[in-house]
């Protein structure tokens, strides 16, 4: 129940934020008789809206993290870092073709053991694709009864705000074990 409250309070911010952004993105001066255009697909929008903190983010927190603490986990019952970043890539492959009604990408199964070279890379792609899917992504299917994970079926709508509470709660948890380990997350870094 609290892993459902949170979730929906994430998708809640996320929602927020999105809104923000686009609001400011397309307020005109005051003063102007033109009046604002409709969003075409608002809700594909404000994903790739927010696909690009996220990714920002996500990344940078992958870069920060020495390679030599990737299998680092804050107590024996969480997952390693390394674990969080193998799940962000299957997440971002499946949750962005799920919404985006595109076939998700044939790429190598990443693994824990990997890298931290080989999983950046991997989860560098995984955004990427996120970026390619939602680009194609139109909110006329959003109704659509899908798969969404173990036989558990929904709309893709649910699909859409699983992908974007998913990203806060990969970011933040991936900015704790940072913190954990002294090093400040990039959304927390003084901007130049």
């Amino acid at each position: 129940m609290t892993r459902i409250l949170a979730s929906f309070l994430a998708v809640v911010v996320a929602v927020s934020i999105c809104m923000k952004a686009q609001s400011s993105m397309s307020s005109a001066p005051a003063n102007s008789a033109q009046s604002a255009e409709p969003v075409k697909d608002p809700v594909a929008a404000g994903l790739r809206t927010l696909l690009s903190r996220s990714q920002t983010n996500t990344l940078g927190a992958i870069s920060a993290m020495p390679a030599d603490k990737f299998d680092y986990k804050p107590t024996p019952e969480q997952v390693t870092f390394a674990h969080l970043v193998v799940h962000i890539i299957g997440f971002n492959n499946s949750f962005c073709a799920k919404a985006a009604d595109v076939p998700a990408p044939k790429v190598e199964e990443a693994k824990e053991t990997d890298g931290k070279d080989k999983l950046l890379a991997a989860a560098t792609a995984s955004f990427d694709f996120c970026n390619q899917a939602l680009e194609k992504m139109d909110d006329s299917k959003l109704g659509d009864s899908i798969d969404l994970f173990g036989g558990h079926q929904g709309s893709r709508a649910m699909a859409a705000l699983i992908l974007s509470g998913g990203w806060s709660d990969h970011y933040s948890t991936a900015a704790m074990y940072l913190r954990l380990n002294g090093i400040l997350p990039p959304s927390a870094q003084k901007k130049h």
